[in-house]
């Protein structure tokens, strides 16, 4: 009977490890461990800490044996832990070196500290199995849409909890001007997990524009099902924020799925983002075709692409630069935001006075430097030559074919245009002998007259000065200030003024090196292998860094229920906004 009664004990230990593996919602021999080590702890603070002392439970009796370990040594350093071999045959006749000898030792009676001391030891072990669980368990979440309760708000950092587990919504998070109390629902998209020493490891947000998107997916049946497809999102949170949608189904309008009945589907994604607007366009491969979509509701005249420096400008009439340009430049920077873009919008008017100084520009230089009258160098203007190189190097039956020039004619200019080069290259080769331009820097690969003449000015005169350089100094760079109302500056390279990438000013720099013997080609390769690595993960630019425009505010017409506007194509400037 005595043993039952003892069991009993035994039992109710076991008892209390399964209810707060229960409660927490995790594995019961966790509980079990952090109960060993708390009373390990204890049996070390009453027979010292030096003693190396374990504790075992067993999970299906509840029996708790208390043991100090004593290793067998030939020659004992540590009293505390260590035994000599005579001494431990002298306990168990069949000890070896290397072996343990077992002493057991009589049951604790735990004091207010030792029990206190333990009980915080158990509380964290718990705590900490509690947490990874939660990261393991929502891990692989990363991208998810989940629900909550606000359980409080700490300096505008909203802690939600998801039930099983806690998140944080930072204030930089939040959709502007938005307000939680204890007890609201939120719901939040989860862009991190990650393992945190303290506080929540789940970081939600509601101001990303992938909410954004999850939102539609939750609303819109052919998103889910992948009929439809949102290919780009961009938002101001709080105010404004465009999506471009493509279907694979060509029965079906994305534009008209996502705005769904009298626009029930987008004024649901509204409503959660605390009344955003939404403008809803077609994506389109032709990047001139989808920028003209990102721009609606304003009116497209014309597209000029320049796919060089990704670049693209845009021509308005004067009536539409406004809506085109948006309240603070919110429309032109959402569109370059949502196609990838840099955007530049002007009207017709600018556009005709600036092709116009344009014109005159490339007619007097050709009368310059070609020597040739005034309707010979508009025609090559008006051709689109824009410089004296295109001019000398094209093709002579492109000259030959403009209106009123012949195949004399034609080898005639391009002659002159050629003359003119090489007595502009002999007249910067001279100059940069007189700047002491060593000839070793005319022979490495890309370098033309018009860069050694720069490098003499620029102080620049050997292969030893051009290794010596950062890329900053041959391209110049921009200081931006902490203050973020001022402009940036702009420090002026030695090489401003000729075409020259950064890239290559880099790779000219590091030429330089190897051939000043700093390094070798050898050591060359792991940095291009690192760095076409490099640009294989890297993400796209933020589009509307150098977006800038000076904006005056307009209202706009909102249609929700998917009605097209008067004058616009249902292909190409498709809109719908929503508030």
């Amino acid at each position: 009977m005595s043993v039952a009664g003892v069991s009993a004990n035994r039992l109710e230990l076991l008892q209390i490890a399964n209810a707060v593996a229960r409660e927490k919602l995790i594995d019961p021999m966790i509980v079990l461990h952090a109960m060993q080590d708390a009373i390990q702890k204890a049996a070390k603070s009453r027979y010292g800490p030096e003693n190396d002392i374990r504790c075992e439970i067993d999970p299906k009796t509840g029996d708790t044996k208390l043991i100090r370990v004593l290793t067998i040594v030939e020659e004992v350093e540590n009293e505390a832990t260590e035994l000599s071999l005579p001494q431990a045959q002298r306990m168990d006749p069949e000890a070896e070196l290397g072996g343990e000898i077992v002493e057991h030792l009589p049951p604790l009676e735990y004091g207010r500290v030792a029990a206190q001391n333990a009980k915080q030891v158990i509380v964290q072990k718990v705590r900490e199995a509690e947490r990874d669980q939660q990261f393991d368990e929502y891990k692989d979440r990363t991208g998810e849409v989940v629900n909550g309760t606000v359980k409080r708000v700490e300096y505008g950092n909203v802690i939600v909890d998801l039930g099983r587990a806690e998140a944080i919504v930072r204030r930089d998070e939040t959709i502007p001007r938005e307000n939680f109390r204890y007890g609201d629902r939120v719901r939040a998209y989860i862009y991190d997990v990650r393992r945190e020493p303290r506080g929540p490891q789940m970081f939600l947000s509601r101001a990303r524009p992938d909410f954004m998107a999850k939102l539609f997916a939750a609303e819109v049946p052919e998103i889910y099902d992948g009929i439809v497809e949102i290919k780009s999102v961009a938002s101001d949170p709080g105010s404004r924020a465009k999506i471009a949608g493509i279907s694979k189904d060509t029965s079906i309008d994305p534009v008209g799925a996502c705005v769904g009945m009298r626009g029930s589907r987008v004024q649901a994604v509204v409503n959660e983002l605390q009344g955003e607007k939404v403008d809803i366009s077609q994506w389109r491969e032709e990047p001139a075709e989808f920028i003209v979509n990102a721009l609606a509701p304003a009116e497209v005249s014309k597209v000029v692409l320049d796919e060089d420096n990704d670049k693209i400008e845009v021509v308005v009439p004067e009536s539409q630069l406004s809506l085109a340009i948006g309240r603070r430049g919110q429309n032109v920077r959402l569109a370059s935001q949502l196609t990838g873009w840099d955007i530049d919008i002007m009207t017709e008017a600018e556009e005709s006075e600036r092709r116009q100084k344009e014109f005159n520009e490339r007619s007097a230089m050709f009368m310059e430097q070609l020597d040739v009258d005034e309707v010979i160098a508009q025609l090559l203007a008006t051709e689109g030559f824009a410089s004296i190189e295109e001019v000398a190097f094209v093709d002579l039956s492109e000259i030959a074919q403009i209106e009123g020039f012949d195949d004399d004619t034609a080898t005639e200019i391009q002659e002159r245009a050629r003359e003119y080069l090489n007595r502009l290259e002999a007249e910067r080769d001279a100059e940069r002998r007189d700047l002491g331009v060593g000839d070793e820097l005319a022979g490495l690969p890309g370098v033309t007259g018009a860069i050694l003449v720069a490098f003499g000015r620029g102080g620049i005169k050997t292969m030893e000065d051009l290794a010596d350089c950062a890329t900053d100094d041959l391209t110049g760079w921009v200081e931006r200030k902490k203050d973020k109302s001022s402009e940036p500056v702009r420090h002026v390279g030695i090489l401003d003024g000729v075409e020259m990438s950064r890239a290559d000013a880099e790779d000219l720099i590091m030429t330089a090196r190897v051939e000043a013997g700093w390094i070798s080609p050898e050591d060359l390769a792991p940095a291009e292998e690192a760095a076409g690595e490099g640009v294989e993960d890297a993400e796209p630019a933020d589009a509307d860094a150098d977006v800038e425009a000076t904006t005056t505010e307009t209202a706009t017409t909102e249609d929700a229920t998917g009605e097209q506007p008067a004058g616009k194509s249902g292909d190409d400037t498709t809109q719908n906004s929503a508030s």
